[in-house]
């Protein structure tokens, strides 16, 4: 393959388990919060609608500032961006440990989203820069996607841990000293890089992806939590796709635009952000189920579902490191259309799924990670090699902005699907007998059916036995939602990839390499 001849040494091996680290905590805390939600709430007595805003404001400001981000970080430097992040997100999360009042919680909240859009991007676009070798970038895009996916299981196990021995506050004070640690050995191991002739910073563009990001995964999140697309959400999604049209326009006029629309040209590019859309859309949906079925239907508790879920993310572990093997064998669009099969089939392994089978749900999540490990890693990939090195602050945030939006657009569109075929399914077998409204209260989810059940025991075995059952057919629908999805995706990008050549964007010459 092309490329530069510099392999990377100890130091650059040194600096991404450095810059593993960020990644890692981000993770973590997208989870983490909602194990501490019961003392939290006991404890600062938020409103309804302050505790959504505890929930919600970190993801919101987290994928709406990640274009912003990556472009600043390619104008002021990566190092420097990140560690700034470091300060904003170790000092936001201090404040979120000691929040003596919901308002002060949510502003914490809101300060560790700035901070972790700052750091993601960062810290894929310096893994860029430090691994110009095609095979030892691979390799460390496949460490830094093992720890994000490691970072999704912990949270649950962390906040568990923690909780057991400290108040909830502790969830987020860990935070603190890893920081410190980024900062001290980041700037004695971690390059500084920017854009050699970096423009000025677009302010207009930047309120304009934001303005295009908020209101879409506002209006999704809208529609999965109250489970249908209102007349509100739907404006709200509409009015961010227009921002999201006047910001294109925008950027196909400016000589030094904030995202170079015509990377979109390149199939290996457009093709990686939707497959990476995709699999997320997948995988988030799949997730949202296999959580309630280890603890509502098999009754575990959250630590313990957390162990189980290891499984998944040591999967997904080996999938993303062995990818990068993989590859130097095998031509990059046949290990990504491999990694998209495998995750079919352990989709399709869920639709075996019974209300006592620990063992398929197991094994569904594990092949389905494995693949999804293999797609993420060269997904990422080909959207950094793609990009000049200049812009791969801008094309790293927006691999991540798919990401948020595929988990997002996942949790809608399969839990909507779940959420209807459950009570569906519910409906035409409720128990005879059972008053309308309990009726009508146990169809909405299977956690009110649970709740419902121990209030009426004389119908409590049947009502239970008809809502696992509906909440098994639920997740057939789901997976094989989740199996059709990825299976379309890898036949697109079969066709799409097999005969491209995609230009190595460190050189200006007209050579070309396989994908």
């Amino acid at each position: 393959m092309a490329g530069p001849t510099n392999r990377a040494g100890s130091r650059e091996w040194f600096g991404l388990a450095v810059l593993t680290l960020p990644v890692l905590l981000i993770s973590i805390d997208v989870s983490v919060l909602f194990i501490a939600l019961p003392a939290l709430t006991a404890d600062l007595s938020p409103t309804s609608s302050q505790l959504l805003w505890i929930l919600d404001i970190y993801a919101f400001l987290l994928s709406g500032l990640l274009l912003t981000m990556g472009t600043l970080g390619d104008r002021i430097g990566r190092r420097r961006l990140l560690m700034f992040g470091a300060v904003a997100f170790g000092g936001a999360s201090v404040v979120a440990a000691y929040a003596s009042t919901a308002e002060m919680l949510i502003a914490a909240r809101a300060l560790q989203g700035i901070g972790g859009a700052t750091l993601m991007p960062s810290t894929l676009s310096l893994i860029r820069n430090m691994f110009h070798d095609d095979n030892q970038r691979r390799s460390a895009i496949g460490v830094w996607t093992a720890s994000v996916s490691a970072g999704m299981v912990l949270g649950p196990l962390v906040g568990g841990a923690l909780l057991e021995n400290f108040w909830w506050g502790s969830v987020f004070i860990i935070n603190a000293p890893i920081m410190v640690l980024l900062l001290v050995v980041g700037l004695l191991v971690l390059p500084e890089f920017k854009a050699p002739q970096a423009g000025r910073f677009d302010l207009l563009s930047s309120l304009l992806s934001l303005l295009t990001v908020l209101p879409v995964i506002y209006g999704i999140k809208t529609i999965a939590e109250d489970g249908g697309a209102s007349v509100v959400a739907v404006a709200t999604i509409l009015a961010g796709l227009l921002f999201g049209l006047i910001f294109v326009q925008r950027q196909r006029r400016r000589t030094d635009p904030m995202i170079d629309v015509r990377l979109f040209r390149n199939p290996a590019f457009s093709t990686a952000l939707l497959t990476n859309l995709s699999v997320f859309v997948a995988m988030a949906g799949i997730t949202l189920f296999t959580t309630q079925y280890l603890q509502i239907v098999l009754g575990m508790s959250p630590f313990r579902a957390g162990l189980w879920a290891l499984t998944g993310a040591a999967a997904s572990a080996v999938g993303a490191t062995l990818g990068p093997v993989v590859v130097r064998w095998v031509r990059q669009v046949y290990v990504l259309v491999f990694g998209l099969v495998l995750a079919g089939i352990g989709f399709v392994i869920l639709l075996q799924l019974g209300t006592d089978t620990l063992a398929i749900v197991i094994a569904g999540n594990v092949v389905a990670a494995a693949g999804i490990g293999f797609v993420v890693t060269m997904v990422v990939d080909m959207v950094v090699a793609a990009a000049p090195p200049e812009r791969a602050g801008a094309a790293s945030a927006l691999s991540e902005t798919c990401t948020e939006f595929g988990g997002a657009l996942g949790i809608a569109v399969l839990g909507s699907i779940g959420g209807a075929v459950y009570r569906n399914q519910f409906l035409e077998n409720a128990p005879a007998g059972l008053p309308p409204e309990l009726t009508a209260a146990s169809a909405e989810t299977l956690a009110a059916a649970k709740g419902i059940a121990a209030t009426v025991p004389e119908y409590a075995g049947q009502l239970v036995a008809v809502a696992d059952a509906a909440f098994v057919e639920s997740a057939h629908a789901m997976a094989l939602t989740a199996a059709g999805l990825v299976a379309v995706m890898a036949v697109a990008a079969l066709l799409a990839l097999r005969r491209v050549r995609v230009p190595d964007p460190t050189e200006r010459a007209e050579d070309e390499v396989h994908v």
